[in-house]
């Protein structure tokens, strides 16, 4: 029967970033730099409302784009700590995680033949469902440009069949940010272009010395532009699976039409655990920031000690070193690293052919795992 299947489906590879987790397994003494998922607990008070809700019997529907009182805080949230300004009733969605906003805005967005433009390298998790709605990913090269997205960029790709740009910054998976300046010269070009604008900012409060800017402050964006975020990184909740995205409101009925038919809504426990962390935890963020840059700051030092090409990040928890010199594509290299010395990092190509003379290594790990794993990783270029 497997012949009888969606052909779109069938061609979808699983994420570099889970194979080469998922690797690990059959290695009994490997260590992992892989994953981009905060070692910190979910903070207890969060934990501790989810617990309340489940005991108050909190269990049923809400309404499909999520309690009022969560989006009121998500509203509230957004104005504070970036103004932003979207409406809590009707554009604001809470969603099951980011990836859900990332698969419902495509899928409302797009139709067979539109193209999509996106930087490369980037993450992985946005081809694939531009390939389901039958369009066409379409990389820019940013490995010259430090990989930022720039207009000159832009317009060199941009076609009558572009209709939309995803901006996905601070960048998986190269840390990177865009400036304030940078954002108003994209926005003061992408204006007058008849694209939509997906600016996934689901890092944004994992910045390093910077506070994060959204395109959709800037003039002439918000009303073209969808903002999808959420709680994952922030309060270290990926488990708990709770995003949401903003869009005006001639675009979040729509949103909310291919939501209520993918998942109805958010589960209710994640709602109250969300709405604990929007309010009591609006700044949670800040004790795991402070340690990542701690992190970034050992990490990035090792990498340029061993001599490998790393462009410092802004933000997120990734590095994104340079394997050029050692002339073999990141797949063989990192088969080779887990091999020889045990320790997983994700290929270069799993976020585009851009990526294949880089590896990635995550920082969300404690500072002695990440010492050992730069240990293990410097006697393996040692050989080479």
């Amino acid at each position: 029967m497997e012949e009888l299947l969606n052909p779109r489906v069938k061609a979808i590879q699983i994420s570099g970033i889970r194979r080469f987790f998922n690797k690990v397994a059959d290695y009994p003494e490997a260590m992992s730099l892989t994953i981009g998922q905060p070692d910190f607990p979910t903070p207890e008070h969060i934990k501790e409302a989810a617990k309340r809700a489940i005991d108050q019997n909190y269990t049923s529907y809400t309404h499909n784009a999520g309690m009022m009182e969560l989006r009121q805080a998500i509203q509230q949230f957004v104005e504070k700590k970036y103004q932003l300004h979207y409406d809590a009733a009707s554009e604001i969605i809470a969603t099951t995680g980011a990836s859900e906003a990332i698969d419902i805005t495509l899928r409302t967005l797009l139709e067979p033949g539109d193209e999509v433009l996106l930087p490369g390298p980037v993450y992985p998790g946005y081809e694939p469902v531009i390939h389901m709605c039958q369009a066409h990913p379409v990389h820019i090269d940013t490995t010259e440009t430090e990989f930022k997205l720039t207009v000159d960029g832009i317009k060199q790709a941009i076609t009558d069949k572009t209709k939309c740009l995803i901006l996905p910054y601070p960048s998986n998976p190269t840390g990177m940010v865009l400036t304030p300046t940078e954002l108003e010269a994209m926005a003061t070009y992408l204006k007058d272009q008849n694209i939509f604008i997906i600016s996934d900012e689901i890092y944004s409060e994992l910045t390093y010395g910077t506070k994060h800017t959204s395109i959709a402050t800037f003039d002439g964006m918000r009303e073209k532009t969808i903002v999808i975020n959420g709680l994952s990184k922030s309060h270290a909740m990926t488990g708990w699976r709770m995003g949401f995205l903003l869009a005006p409101e001639a675009i979040a009925p729509h949103l909310l039409k291919v939501h209520q038919y993918n998942v109805t809504c958010v589960s209710s426990i994640t709602q109250y655990a969300a709405l604990e962390a929007l309010t009591n935890g609006i700044d949670d963020a800040a004790v795991m920031r402070e340690a990542y840059q701690k992190r970034l700051d050992y990490a990035y030092g090792r990498l340029l000690e061993m001599g490998l090409p790393t462009t410092k990040p802004g933000g997120a928890f990734y590095l994104f070193p340079s394997i050029e010199k050692f002339g073999m594509p990141s797949n063989t290299f990192s088969e080779a690293l887990l091999a020889s010395e045990k320790l997983a990092v994700v290929p270069g190509d799993a976020f585009s052919s851009y990526g294949d003379s880089y590896i990635r290594l995550s920082y969300a790990y404690s500072e002695e795992i990440l010492e050992e794993g730069l240990n293990r990783l410097e006697r393996f270029i040692s050989k080479l």
